[in-house]
């Protein structure tokens, strides 16, 4: 390997790499005013391809000498554009939402473990429990539910004496477990607040 290749630079390259970076800068921010800061969130696992995707073509058009300035941002601009078509489309038409979106999924309930969304979801119990003692969860009776979101995050929601609002947990996967369980819990109580008087 020749070393100093490896550590060379020349000005030319300096010059381009700066000029492309800061082209580049300016239209993200054209882009993003355009099209919205929807286009940075997590909010589905397409947002999230979208940022990996700014971020590879960024990348091979700021370093590579094939890759033009222009063909970057045109490339970007492409991703915007197809980003808000399918925003609009996903807003308009829910069954093409429900085809495109992941759906969140419940991974405990109330403190118990639903082992069948476990396996859909590729997880063990032990990597709930690491999720739990993250989340400052000292026992899982501290725990309504461990969901998974549609863009992977996973939510840790805490019990309390509120009763939930169920409209939050609509849109799911097995939500009418959640619902079960929570009164089945309501009912134990109620059972031995009457046996303790």
């Amino acid at each position: 390997m020749d070393w100093q290749t490896w550590f060379s630079i020349n000005w030319q390259q300096v010059v381009g790499i700066a000029l492309s970076v800061i082209g580049f800068y300016f239209c993200l921010i054209l882009f993003t005013r355009i099209v919205g800061l929807r286009s940075f969130s997590k909010l589905s696992s397409y947002d999230l391809a979208m940022t990996v995707g700014i971020g590879s073509i960024l990348a091979s058009t700021v370093l590579s000498k094939s890759t033009s300035l222009l063909q970057g941002v045109f490339a970007i601009g492409m991703l915007f554009t197809l980003q808000a078509v399918l925003s609009i489309i996903r807003r308009k038409f829910k069954p093409f939402k429900a085809l495109i979106d992941n759906q969140p999924i419940i991974l405990m309930a109330n403190g118990a473990y639903l082992y069948d969304n476990l396996k859909k979801a590729k997880l063990s119990e032990n990597d709930i429990k690491q999720i739990l003692r993250k989340n400052g969860i000292k026992s899982k009776s501290e725990v309504f539910a461990v969901i998974m979101e549609t863009t992977a995050d996973i939510s840790v929601i805490k019990s309390s004496d509120t009763s939930p609002d169920w409209s939050l947990f609509d849109d799911i996967r097995d939500n009418e477990i959640l619902v079960t369980t929570y009164d089945n819990g309501i009912e134990q109580q109620s059972r031995v607040d009457v046996f303790s008087k």
